[in-house]
């Protein structure tokens, strides 16, 4: 079939416009192999969704260098951390609540319940239980005893607040299932309102339908996603991408109108593949720019969320193509009218406001600077709350809102030197700042001693009313096993052993037949025994020791970390400075604002640049690129002034990942209304081009802006997730900004600033030099150097060697008057 290329196309483009025209064929033509494909690819992800590993403690993003980071791996590898859940019960009486905590003390896979006569455990007639099992949090004995907790305290006015069966991964899923519904309505809603067809609405469904289920289906080649991706990616993917849809669908309607389905799909397909492709760079520049933050959860954002991009991409590009011609009969059908009116008075609007808009406009971008520079960074999730609470976190609030919260902090240090750690405990605990301090050396065992005591074999046997011919039989195993044989030949009466050691070893000696006890003797052995094993798998291993501080310092802020810094010190002064750690809410805190200044400042100078870059090269104009990076730029600045001025801290991971999203989707509002104004001024004037610019942009403008700002406002409204919610939110008013400007602000500064476009603009010099011959009627946009025998009716810039004639206007653009003469001969040499 014979190939008409456009007029004015040089060879390179032909090129091009060869090779995506047979791209378009083929999928066309393919579409039934390819909707195999894609149904195969579909049953695929829905098995693979459950393949997905999600990281739910965000902690585990920080720095592989960061010291939680390397205090938490610690943790996990050297010691046991038994489950805890905090148990209030209000409106009872002191004798009543001790009652209970002896029941609770029953129930069988419960190890203790911490209750005293003390402002900590009972006030105004509430009282709190510290209740800890003897099982880890996943362990079946202690998911059974909380279930037999809440059983107890279910008749009472109780709350209960632990992380014991508890599923963030499952609630969040709830979550976005309520989001999903709820958008899914309000945008099939606004689908309608600004489609042209009625049947075009499930094409767009289906499309993005199948490039969400790959995306989830396809994240288990990440390894482990953090919850935050795995929540929001589907209503962001949805939010982002569905433009590229609608951009393709727009290109189909209008080639439907003269060529049949299948070749208005191809036409439509060859035509949008530039233009989607443009269009999502910007967005994925903005999303690639969280990929450098040292913090992980942004590279984990951006893999999720780029992988999603080019996925709906290549949705739209393969797959529905062959769904608009299988639903075009339909589609023609039932078209209907557009409900968008005209906005030709907002045009008017930015012409009669150009030299008022514009001069606001520049205040209040200073303005939101110095305000979003001043807000107050949160590091911590522990006061994050989103517009609707879980069941857990309204407990936990109402517990802190009576007995207030706690700091606490693991303190982890080399193990073996009992008599340092005694000392350092009795350091941390003269300090005001620290309320209580726990260790192995200050934890009462049996008579009065510590667990660490080094005690002789005289204080042992009395200590455990034992036979002191016994104890000395266990001290010199004791001393043989650990090849001390100098304490056997001294005499073993002066040899000092640890208190824990000694009972322990003790234990195992009767175990394996090499001691023989009476029977009530044996009984307080093995209790003593099974105490001392649980305390010390919570607080020591063979290489760390591990201490508890109970801090009353809020969770973050420089006071806070000053301590932090005092508490390493002083541990320093003890044990090696570089095998010290300290793990807990505040020192992860103190991690994250450790790194946040590198990372905003990587994300704003690459997000912005990246997209400069994108937009200098697309529209062939620095100035342009300016003015739609300023108009964007306001946006984010606005959107983030508003927590300080409701003197509210701001979420440091909402602002990074916000500030980048917004800046490399947002941006493609600005872009239609000036890529429409730029090509409406090569034959408009200034005032035409605006109000037909704005016009003309505003049914794509709206409808992308109302489908990202009603996806972001309900994660901030349904997510019980603070920061999943506080990402929503910030996104959703940011969304919202972002319109207004570019509606309201972008084309009088397009109006203003037409010259420095013009001035600052410039040409890519890629064009064939190839001699070449033509007859007929022939047009062409670049330079020609040769002979032309014949009319000619075209723009000229150049000299022209030679005799001229016909009609002229000769003069500048600047504004300099056109001088036009008709059948006048010049002479130019």
């Amino acid at each position: 079939m014979f190939l008409k290329y456009p007029d004015r196309m040089g060879n390179m483009e032909k090129k091009r416009y060869k090779l995506l025209d047979s791209v378009a064929r083929v999928i066309v033509d393919r579409r039934n192999m390819i909707f195999l494909f894609y149904i195969i690819a579909v049953i695929f992800s829905l098995f693979s969704m459950g393949w997905v590993d999600v990281e739910e403690d965000i902690v585990n993003y920080l720095a592989e260098d960061s010291m939680t980071r390397q205090g938490i791996r610690i943790m996990e590898e050297e010691f046991t951390t038994y489950g805890m859940a905090n148990v209030m019960v209000s409106n009872i009486s002191y004798a009543h609540a001790l009652s209970i905590a002896q029941d609770m003390e029953e129930i069988d896979g419960v190890d203790s319940v911490m209750f005293e006569n003390s402002a900590d455990h009972y006030r105004g007639a509430s009282a709190l239980f510290v209740v800890t099992f003897v099982g880890e949090e996943t362990d079946d004995i202690t998911l059974q005893a909380m279930e037999e907790v809440k059983e107890l305290v279910s008749s009472y006015d109780s709350s209960i607040s632990t992380t014991i069966g508890t599923n963030m991964v499952t609630q969040l899923i709830e979550d976005m299932t309520l989001i999903g519904v709820l958008a899914g309505i309000i945008i099939i809603i606004v689908l309608i309102l600004t489609s042209q067809s009625f049947a075009e609405v499930p094409v767009l469904l289906i499309t993005f339908g199948v490039a969400a289920l790959l995306n989830i289906g396809t994240n288990f080649f990440l390894g482990r996603i953090s919850f935050i991706s795995n929540s929001v990616a589907v209503v962001l993917q949805l939010a982002l991408a569905i433009d590229y849809a609608i951009i393709l669908c727009h290109r189909f309607s209008e080639e439907n109108e003269i060529l049949p389905p299948r070749e208005a799909a191809i036409t439509a397909l060859r035509k949008a593949i530039p233009e989607i492709s443009s269009s999502s760079l910007t967005t994925i520049a903005g999303l690639g720019a969280l990929a450098f933050m040292k913090f992980g959860v942004g590279k984990d954002l951006a893999a999720v969320m780029i992988k999603a991009i080019l996925l709906s991409m290549m949705s739209v590009f393969t797959l529905m193509p062959g769904l608009l011609v299988l639903f075009s009969g339909l589609i023609h059908r039932s078209q209907h009218k557009s409900y968008i009116p005209s906005v030709s008075a907002l045009g008017r609007f930015s012409i009669k406001t150009r030299y008022i808009i514009p001069p606001v406009f520049a205040v209040v971008l200073v303005v939101a600077y110095i305000l979003s520079s001043k807000c107050p960074f949160v590091f911590s999730l522990d006061d994050i709350r989103g517009h609707r609470l879980s069941e857990a976190q309204m407990a936990e609030d109402r517990i802190k809102k009576k007995f207030g919260s706690s700091n606490n902090i693991a303190l982890i240090v080399p193990a073996g030197n009992y008599e340092g750690e005694k000392r350092l405990l009795t350091v941390l605990e003269g300090y005001e700042e620290v309320d209580r301090a726990i260790g192995l050396a200050n934890t009462e065992a049996i008579g009065g001693y510590m667990l660490t005591d080094a005690l002789t074999p005289r204080q042992f046997s009395e200590l455990m009313d034992l036979d002191y011919e016994i104890a000395q039989l266990l001290y010199t195993a004791y001393a043989i096993g650990d090849e001390d044989y100098g304490r056997v030949v001294s005499g073993i009466g002066q040899y000092r052993i640890p208190l824990i050691d000694m009972i322990q070893f003790s234990y195992e000696q009767v175990e394996g037949g090499f001691v023989t006890l009476d029977d009530e003797l044996m009984e307080d052995l093995e209790a003593s025994n099974r105490q001392l094993l649980s305390a010390r798998s919570q607080m020591e291993s063979e290489r760390f020791s591990r201490m508890f501080l109970v801090l009353n310092l809020p969770l973050e802020g420089q006071e806070t970390y000053d301590f932090l810094s005092a508490i390493h010190k002083e541990a320093g002064k003890y044990y090696d400075m570089n095998s010290v750690y300290l793990v807990g809410e505040s020192t992860n805190s103190w991690d994250l604002s450790l790194s946040f200044d590198r990372d905003n400042l990587i994300i704003s100078i690459l997000s912005v640049s990246f997209v400069i870059i994108i937009l200098t090269f697309t529209f062939r104009s620095l100035g342009l690129s300016f003015l739609l990076i300023s108009v964007i730029q306001a946006s984010i600045w606005i959107n983030f002034s508003v927590p300080y001025i409701r003197n509210q801290g701001l979420y440091f991971l909402g602002f990074l990942l916000v500030s980048s999203i917004q800046m490399g989707a947002n941006i493609d509002y600005a872009i239609v209304i000036s890529s429409r104004y730029l090509n409406l001024r090569k034959d408009m004037s200034r005032d035409q081009a605006v109000v037909m610019a704005v016009n003309r942009g505003f049914p794509t403008v709206i409808t992308s802006g109302i489908i990202m700002a009603v996806a972001g406002l309900l994660i901030g409204r349904i997510s019980t997730d603070g920061a999943t919610s506080v990402l929503g939110s910030y996104l959703g008013y940011g969304t919202i900004i972002s319109m207004v400007l570019v509606i309201f602000v972008l084309p009088q500064l397009l109006y203003l600033g037409d010259i420095m476009v013009e001035k600052t603009s410039f040409r890519l010099r890629i064009l064939s030099q190839d001699h070449q011959r033509a007859r007929g009627k022939v047009k062409l946009r670049g330079k020609i150097k040769g002979y032309v025998d014949g009319e000619i009716d075209a723009y000229v810039e150049g000299t022209i060697t030679g005799k001229v004639e016909g009609t002229f206007e000769i003069g500048e653009e600047s504004g300099e008057d056109l001088k036009e003469g008709t059948g006048n001969t010049y002479e130019e040499v």
